[in-house]
């Protein structure tokens, strides 16, 4: 939201001093802060201003104050009107510097921001005050988006009975035209997109008059001969040859069009503070005039500039300054043009945008804007541009893995987030044997011999002959023994039993990896590897189903371990795996789509086997789970292992520590044993087949690049209508990039793993470029 200032002048003259009082708060609300200062007497002052307009005046430009012919300037005249001016200028600054009016100077400073958009209203029925020029005041120079603007001690608001119009309607008043060039005027005016122009060319009175009856007018233009002459300072327009006008002589038609809507009156002609006093005794809202006699070049300079500014969605007040400031171009020709237009505001209203010409709400009681065909393509436009080049940003980034780690961080934030929503059950298919540091104490005690292993020769014998008087589906001894069994009976028992699937690991030769060996007396049937896939975080979130063994490899497995076991609970279903015709990985009727270099939040990561995302199961326990000593020592429930899948691992941290980091931790203390991940993994596999759980995939490239595109153009509309304050845009950005999280986790639930970053990336540069682009 942009700033009110009001400077307002007590009665006092230049030979006097003025009492001043300087008002700051925000658009449409009282003022929250006010202090009073005084100006001292400044009689030299007003004699600097008095010699710089008589320069001034002996320009000889062609001015809309007269039909004399263009007359050649003498240089000497220029000359002399660029050092009155600078004159001026010095002794303006040198009077507002006044100790007296240093707390009102201070006061504005430190209330106000270079950043802020200011409206700077001059309140004083003081004539010499306002011809003053007060944009070259120094203080007012360092706010770029500050504007001042002239109104009078008494105003009032007018209750305008406004029909809707579908376009901008705007009277124009083309008058006595007589050696100046009002076409350009008209040309401007015409081409004006949304806008709807009525014209009369040095029309009589009563035409004139009658046209203000008829019509709901939002704009009054005038362009030919005016002035304000005499010591009242009356304003006159030249409607043609012969005939002239005062405002009073149209006081009731024009009362009637400010009741009817009319919010903006252009004197694109001289000498116009004359008719701005007797226009804001009638309450017209908003009025720009010429304070001096104005060339015909410069007039229409400043129309174009201020057009394009105003019908485009600049502020009026801003588009003044921008269209004023744009005059400086003509200056070496045209000495002070840009002193000439200045705004006269009935302060009372807000001045509204150009947009909210149509469908007209008061924008003193309504922030809504309202935008019509033509702008609302124009920021469809800008916004297609915006975002398209704000989307292109996050979506090189993400391309060349700068945001690979925050892509991945946010998929373990989703995880853990999911696990507190939904708590699934314990997988039923699954057993868990443990052996713990207990247990491996226990062996020790007995006097077991545990060859670097975990297990003995003797309990690993008792404890698959347990588990085999209960008929398990599967067995998975995720424990590594490179050695052959000393027991015959142990032998015997891993050769024979036809379910018992055994690991070993394979060996890497880009990490200088050797892996290890296979239980020898395991046929290759029936061993799995036991290799994982981890990032370079060291978080486990992939799944490795199948790979080729190097050459030299000791492990001649190509199914995991996972695999192995959920394929042989399966097959006694009669479902088996496939390759698809497109190279996917398939089981029954589930399409395992295998990682590609970039997919997802990976970003040219190493994919070669068969590689999908692991989606950890949300239970606190992924199944049940009995000790090593346990299962030998007590009873078992010959139900909890009939028909199931028993995994046997380790979970000791002492002498056989195999713990590894998943988005659920990465802490040393609580990272998660590698049994455990083993049986997430064959959990992932058995409940997409068996229970249409979904396996997490992510959106091709295409779409994902759409989908940061959305983001970026929601950042825009969020910067659109928040332009005026950054607290309020930071705060719906904050909500935004929380809405985004949130449809990027119920589509994680769902199964797929959208962009999160970069979308929010798009949202928040898109919204900082569109509201800096605003100010």
């Amino acid at each position: 939201m942009g700033k009110l200032v009001v400077l307002k002048f007590a009665e006092g003259s230049f030979e006097q001093g003025f009492a001043v009082t300087l008002q700051i708060g925000e658009e449409g609300k009282l003022p929250d802060s006010e202090i009073a200062g005084r100006l001292p007497p400044a009689t030299e002052l007003l004699h600097k201003y008095k010699e710089w307009q008589s320069s001034y005046s002996r320009l000889d430009n062609r001015y809309r104050l007269s039909a004399d012919k263009v007359q050649v300037t003498n240089v000497s005249i220029v000359k002399e009107c660029d050092q009155t001016a600078y004159v001026l200028r010095s002794h303006l600054n040198s009077w507002l510097l006044d100790a007296e009016f240093r707390p009102v100077r201070e006061k504005w400073l430190e209330r106000l921001l270079p950043t802020d958009v200011v409206r700077v209203i001059l309140q004083t029925e003081n004539r010499e005050l306002q011809r003053l020029p007060w944009h070259l005041w120094d203080v007012l120079e360092r706010y770029p988006k500050a504007e001042i603007a002239i109104a009078p001690p008494r105003y009032e608001r007018i209750a305008a009975k406004k029909t809707h119009n579908k376009k901008v309607n705007i009277l124009a008043i083309i008058g006595n035209s007589q050696g100046i060039d009002t076409q350009t005027d008209q040309a401007l005016l015409r081409a004006l997109p949304t806008a709807e122009v009525s014209f009369l060319v040095e029309p009589q009175r009563k035409e004139l008059n009658d046209c203000l009856w008829q019509k709901n007018w939002d704009i009054l233009f005038f362009a030919g001969h005016s002035s304000s002459q005499g010591n009242n300072h009356i304003g006159k327009i030249y409607l043609n040859k012969t005939d002239s006008l005062t405002i009073d002589e149209l006081k009731y038609a024009l009362k009637k069009a400010v009741e009817r809507g009319l919010q903006l009156a252009i004197f694109n002609s001289c000498d116009g503070l004359g008719l701005a006093e007797k226009l804001a005794n009638l309450h017209i809202p908003q009025m720009i005039v010429m304070r001096e006699p104005v060339p015909d070049l410069v007039a229409q300079e400043f129309l174009k500039y201020f057009l394009d500014g105003f019908a485009n969605g600049e502020p009026l007040y801003l588009a003044v300054r921008e269209a004023r400031e744009r005059l400086q171009g003509l200056e070496d020709r045209f000495p002070c043009a840009t002193w000439l237009p200045v705004i006269c505001q009935n302060l009372a209203e807000v001045p509204p945008t150009w947009q909210e010409f149509t469908g007209w709400i008061h924008p003193s009681k309504s922030g809504k804007r309202s935008y019509n065909s033509s702008n609302l393509l124009r920021i469809i436009i800008y916004f297609l541009i915006n975002s398209v080049f704000i989307t292109a940003i996050p979506t090189g980034l993400k391309f060349l893995e700068v945001l690979q780690n925050w892509d991945l961080q946010a998929f373990d934030l989703m995880m853990r987030s999911r696990s507190v929503l939904i708590n699934e059950d314990p997988d039923p298919r699954l057993l868990l044997v443990t052996v713990g540091d207990a247990d491996i104490a226990a062996q020790r005690r007995r006097g077991e011999s545990l060859k670097g292993t975990s297990v003995s020769d003797q309990t690993l014998n008792k404890v698959l002959e347990k588990l085999q008087q209960h008929q398990p589906r599967a067995i998975g001894l995720d424990i590594y023994r490179d050695f052959p069994a000393e027991s015959a009976n142990l032998q015997n028992r891993l050769q024979k039993t036809d379910n018992l699937v055994g690991v070993c690991k394979g060996s890497d030769a880009t990490i200088n990896t050797s892996g290890i060996e296979p239980p020898p007396e395991i046929p290759q049937s029936r061993l799995g590897f036991s290799d994982f896939v981890h990032d370079a975080d060291g978080v486990v979130r992939r799944h490795l189903l199948f790979m080729n063994q190097e050459p030299t490899s000791p492990c001649p497995a190509s199914y995991s371990l996972s695999l192995q076991l959920a394929l042989r609970y399966l097959e006694a279903q009669g479902i088996k795996p496939k390759f698809t015709p497109t190279g996917d990985f398939q089981i029954g009727d589930v399409n395992f789509s295998l990682l590609k270099p970039r997919t997802g939040g990976y970003q040219g990561i190493d994919t070669n086997g068969g590689q999908i995302l692991l989606n950890y199961r949300s239970s606190k326990r992924i199944a049940e789970q009995v000790s090593l000593t346990q299962l030998l020592s007590a009873p078992i429930n010959p139900n909890a292992i009939k028909n199931k899948i028993v995994l046997i691992g380790v979970t000791a941290k002492g002498d056989f520590p195999d713990y590894w980091a998943t988005p659920y931790s990465t802490e040393l203390d609580k990272q998660m044993s590698g049994v455990l991940v083993q049986a997430h993994m064959v959990s992932q596999i058995l409940s997409a087949v068996l229970d249409g759980r979904p396996l997490l995939r992510s959106w091709n490239p295409f779409a994902e690049v759409m989908w940061i595109w959305v983001w970026s153009v929601a950042g825009g509309l969020l910067a659109w209508q928040m332009r005026h304050s950054w607290t309020r845009l930071l705060i719906f950005v904050v909500v935004g990039c929380g809405i985004l999280y949130i449809f990027c986790f119920g589509l994680f639930i769902q199964g797929y793993w959208v962009p999160f970053v970069p979308s929010a990336l798009a949202l928040i540069g898109t919204a900082a470029m569109t509201a800096i682009s605003k100010e």
